[in-house]
């Protein structure tokens, strides 16, 4: 069965720094994407980051360029997202995502999701 499992979240002061990681079984996605979406409370959700597969190339939203690095370990099929800088308007469930098409930022090109995992930031 293929899945993805999340790892890393939880409660940080602002400033502070968190790694998310994203282990992905039961298939290789080596023609995809991996990507980070968030959702914060009331918001809908949105995509943070993104990495293709082969060629790691990597691609961030405006908010958190800079402050976010997204990597992978095509080794252990596994996608990390090492955020620093945080600040309170980062508080968000985190989602893992397998796109589709490399290089996308739209949630309807999320051909798989993770079970999320809660970053809360305090001020």
């Amino acid at each position: 069965q293929v899945q993805l499992v999340e790892s890393g979240g939880g409660l940080v002061q602002a400033g502070g720094s968190l790694r998310l990681s994203c282990a992905a079984s039961g298939r290789t996605f080596s023609t995809y994407g991996m990507g980070w979406f968030r959702q914060a409370p009331g918001k809908e959700r949105e995509f943070v980051s993104g990495i293709t597969w082969t060629f790691g190339g990597t691609y961030y939203a405006d908010s958190v360029k800079g402050r976010f690095t997204i990597s992978r370990d095509n080794a252990k099929n596994t996608v990390y997202l090492q955020m620093n800088t945080l600040k309170p308007e980062d508080t968000a469930v985190y989602y893992c995502a397998v796109l589709r098409t490399a290089g996308s930022r739209r949630s309807e090109d999320v051909e798989l999701w993770g079970q999320g995992t809660l970053i809360t930031v305090s001020s």
